[in-house]
């Protein structure tokens, strides 16, 4: 009898044991449910769970239901949200600014040189995240950045003035970018930019690219300019507390997923930026304007001239341009 209460006791220690290591995890994103982004991380979710023998799994809280991308990078910090797919936000070190810095790669090997495994800006921004108690899992490449316009722009390529004033984010260096290449910035909150546009405050916006012009801004999008502003990636983040409670079989699983998660979405990510500003023509009924090698290069020369300078004295000149020696370093 004693045996068989012992053999019990153990059983029932062991299935405690088993479903302690059970977690779930909390993953915010910025994009709305059905979104590109908020498929791709559903198949992550359930390759994690399956890869962890149900041990790990991830429950999905789209168009930043937990917050904004800025408040969620900082609950992340102190444990209070588990993960997070988003853009790095640069409230928290103004040093994450060198993950948007404008027109730092221009075309996409040399954005995979940057940002992906291995890149001088990723491996920057996963110790700066290191910083902040987190750990980078993977980088996820969005597209090219460019310019959504309300209005026609017979001018698209040029730099000089143009009198159209445009809705940036509050960061510097859209900001000093938008000036640079001849509009008006006007600094607005993602949440009003769009009735900006709508009412007429501002007569379109910087800062997105196709894919996000047409998730957010499709009524207001006459005019899509694909300028390559600055290469938009955003991060798979996990607190380290979460993290930790994890097992180490199971962070092994969650980081091979994550691998396979950032290699897959580099093999479309391209395809799928095309794709996007085909959409902004087939179903908007857009114009994209047509840019030459030239037009890009002129872009880049002034952005690169008038903006960096003034960027770098924000994020600290030595440790920013350290970084742009190693980019150019690397043939960028």
């Amino acid at each position: 009898m004693k045996h068989a209460f012992l053999t019990t006791a153990t059983a029932a220690l062991m299935a405690l044991g088993s479903y302690a290591q059970a977690q779930d995890l909390k993953m915010s994103h910025v994009r709305p449910q059905e979104a590109t982004i908020d498929v791709e991380l559903r198949a992550f979710s359930a390759a994690v769970q399956e890869a962890t023998d149900g041990d790990v799994k991830i429950n999905l809280f789209p168009a930043s239901a937990l917050g904004d991308y800025t408040t969620v990078q900082e609950r992340i910090s102190v444990g209070a949200i588990d993960m997070a797919t988003q853009p790095a936000a640069a409230a928290a070190d103004r040093r994450m600014q060198i993950s948007s810095f404008p027109y730092l790669a221009g075309n996409w090997d040399q954005a995979r040189a940057v940002y992906g495994p291995g890149g001088v800006v990723r491996d920057v921004m996963a110790g700066l995240y290191a910083e902040q108690d987190i750990t980078m899992l993977a980088a996820y490449p969005v597209y090219f950045g460019g310019i959504a316009l309300n209005v026609a722009n017979d001018k698209a390529g040029a730099v000089a003035p143009n009198g159209i004033k445009v809705r940036v984010p509050g960061i510097k260096s859209f900001q000093l970018t938008g000036e640079a290449l001849g509009y008006i910035p006007a600094p607005i909150p993602f949440s009003e930019a769009f009735t900006a546009v709508q009412t007429g405050v501002v007569d379109g916006v910087i800062g997105s690219g196709a894919e996000g012009y047409y998730a957010s801004f499709r009524d207001v999008t006459k005019t899509y300019i694909p300028a390559n502003t600055h290469f938009e990636v955003w991060y798979m983040i996990i607190s380290n507390e979460s993290l930790a409670e994890l097992s180490d079989e199971d962070q092994a699983a969650l980081r091979e997923q994550a691998a396979a998660f950032e290699a897959t979405r580099w093999s479309v990510a391209e395809s799928d930026q095309g794709k996007n500003e085909q959409r902004l023509v087939d179903e908007l009924g857009a114009t994209v304007a047509k840019l030459s090698p030239d037009d890009l290069e002129g872009m880049a020369t002034k952005v690169r001239a008038d903006v960096w300078p003034q960027v770098l004295e924000d994020v600290g000149v030595e440790w920013g341009q350290a970084i742009l020696d190693k980019v150019a370093a690397a043939g960028n």
